[in-house]
C-alpha cells in the first residue's frame, strides 16, 4: 500500500514504524472473515482493513473526527487479523498508534474521559486491592452488572506459597488485578513449579506490565510501567541480588506476556533501556512454554491416573493464540498428565470479548462476544472450563454456569494443591 504521510509524522518514530507497516499490506480483505466486530456489525470499517484505511488517512494528513475514534475504540485488538494476515502486517502496533495519535487530535466527551481516567489510574491503583475486598464483602448487594465484575472471595489456599528453595529460580509478575480478584493463579502457578523443583521470585516494585495505559491510549503512561517493571527485575535478571540469577520470566497472565515479549519493541528508541529492554522481552515465557520440561515431573507426582482423562472446555485467549502465536501447548501437555483438553468445536480462535478494559468501554459488544463463545464452548462435555488469561476468565465466568478457571490451578489441584 502506498502512503505519503504529513510532514508531521513523516520523521517520528511512530510516523516511520507506520508507514513500514502500511506499506506490508495488500488490502486483499482476508483479515476481515476473521474480525470479530467485523462480524458482529458488517461494517468495513470494524474491520482491519478499513481500520487501516482510516488511519493511513490521518497519518497522511486527514483530519479524524469522532467516528474515526468511534470505530477504533471497537477494535478488541485481539490481533486475529495478524494470524490470518499473509502479509505479515502487524495491525497491533499501528492500531496503537493510530489511537494515540486520534487521541491527540479528538476530544472525548466528559464522561468518556473519566470512565477512560478512572480504568487506567484504578485498576493499576494501591487501592484497586481494598476496594475490591470491599466489593466482595458486599458481592450480594451489589447490581447485576457490578456483581459480574467481583469474583467471589478465595479460599487459604489463595494465599499458601510455597516456602521450599531450589536451584533453579523463575521470576514471576503478579500482575495489577490479578492479586486482588484471583490471587489463587499466582499461588498455584508457584506451587506447580515448586512441584516441578523451580523455585518462584517476585519483585515487590513491579506493578502494572503497561497494557492497560498502552490500550487507553496513554503511551508514555505505559512506558512508564515498562520502565519501572524493568528496573524492578534487573536484579534478578543479572544475578545481582543473594537469590541469584532467574532463567525465565514467567508470565501466567497471557495479556501481560504479549505485552513484556514487545518491551524490546517499544523501548527500542530508549538508549537508556532499549538493550535492557531487549534481554527482558527474551527472557519472558508464557507459563504454558514451561509445560514441555515440566510434564516429567509432574507426571511422577500425579503417579498413574484411574479411570478416564479428567475433561476440560479451553478457551484460547487471543493473546496467547494470536498475540503470543502460542498454539497446541497446553492442550497437548495437559493431555500428557491426564486431562482431555478440547476446545470449541467451532469459532475457537475468536475473541471472547474481555479484551482488557474492553468489557467495561464496550459493554454491548463484549457480552456479545462472551455469549457466542459460551454457546460455542456449550458442546463440550465438561465440568469446568479452563484459560490462560485472568480477563477472559472473570469475563467468560460472568455469564457460565461451569466454573471457569486458569489451568494452572486444575492442574494444582490434582498434585494436591
Amino acid at each position: 500500500m502506498q502512503t505519503h504521510l504529513a510532514p508531521e509524522f513523516r520523521d517520528t518514530p511512530d510516523g516511520q514504524a507506520a508507514e513500514a507497516i502500511l506499506r506490508a499490506c495488500v488490502h486483499c480483505g482476508f483479515c476481515t472473515a476473521t474480525c470479530p466486530t467485523y462480524q458482529l456489525l458488517g461494517d468495513e470499517l470494524d474491520g482491519p482493513r478499513g481500520r487501516i484505511y482510516l488511519m493511513k488517512q490521518v497519518l497522511e494528513g486527514a483530519t479524524p473526527t469522532r467516528a474515526t475514534q468511534l470505530h477504533l475504540d471497537r477494535c478488541l485488538t485481539c490481533r486475529n487479523c495478524e494470524s490470518t494476515c499473509p502479509s505479515g502486517v502487524r495491525y497491533g502496533e499501528l492500531v496503537d498508534i493510530g489511537r494515540r495519535v486520534v487521541e491527540a487530535k479528538v476530544e472525548r466527551p466528559a464522561a468518556e474521559r473519566a470512565a477512560r481516567w478512572l480504568l487506567k489510574e484504578g485498576l493499576t491503583s494501591s487501592l484497586f486491592a481494598p476496594a475490591m475486598k470491599l466489593g466482595q464483602l458486599v458481592r450480594p448487594l451489589l447490581p447485576a452488572v457490578l456483581k459480574a465484575k467481583v469474583p467471589s472471595p478465595t479460599g487459604p489456599e489463595a494465599h499458601r506459597w510455597p516456602t521450599r528453595t531450589h536451584p533453579r529460580k523463575v521470576l514471576m509478575l503478579l500482575g495489577c488485578v490479578q492479586p486482588a480478584m484471583m490471587p489463587n493463579i499466582n499461588s498455584a502457578t508457584a506451587r506447580v513449579l515448586d512441584a516441578a523443583g523451580i523455585q518462584t521470585l517476585v519483585a515487590d516494585e513491579a506493578g502494572c506490565c503497561g497494557a492497560i495505559r498502552l490500550h487507553l491510549a496513554d503511551h508514555e503512561g505505559g512506558l512508564a510501567d515498562m520502565r519501572r517493571n524493568i528496573d524492578a527485575w534487573w536484579p534478578l535478571v543479572e544475578g545481582l541480588t543473594d537469590a541469584g540469577r532467574v532463567e525465565a520470566i514467567v508470565m501466567n497472565a497471557s495479556g501481560c506476556g504479549v505485552t513484556v515479549k514487545e518491551y524490546g519493541q517499544a523501548l527500542a528508541h530508549d538508549p537508556d533501556y532499549a538493550e535492557k529492554a531487549r534481554r527482558v522481552s527474551e527472557a519472558t515465557r508464557d507459563l504454558s512454554e514451561l509445560l514441555p520440561e515440566l510434564v516429567p515431573a509432574l507426571k511422577a507426582r500425579l503417579g498413574t491416573r484411574a479411570g478416564a482423562p479428567v475433561p476440560l472446555a479451553y478457551h484460547p485467549p487471543c493473546t496467547l493464540q494470536h498475540g503470543q502465536q502460542l498454539r497446541g501447548g497446553v492442550e497437548t501437555h495437559l493431555a500428557a498428565l491426564g486431562f482431555d483438553v478440547q476446545k470449541a468445536p467451532v469459532d475457537s480462535h475468536l475473541c471472547c470479548g474481555s479484551a482488557g478494559t474492553y468489557s467495561v468501554l464496550q459493554p454491548e459488544l463484549s457480552l456479545q462476544l462472551r455469549d457466542r463463545k459460551l454457546k460455542a464452548l456449550a458442546p463440550v462435555a465438561a465440568d469446568t472450563i479452563v484459560s490462560a488469561n485472568i480477563g477472559c476468565i472473570q469475563h467468560l465466568q460472568s455469564g457460565s454456569t461451569r466454573p471457569v478457571r486458569h489451568w494452572v490451578e486444575v492442574l494444582d489441584e490434582a498434585l494436591g494443591g
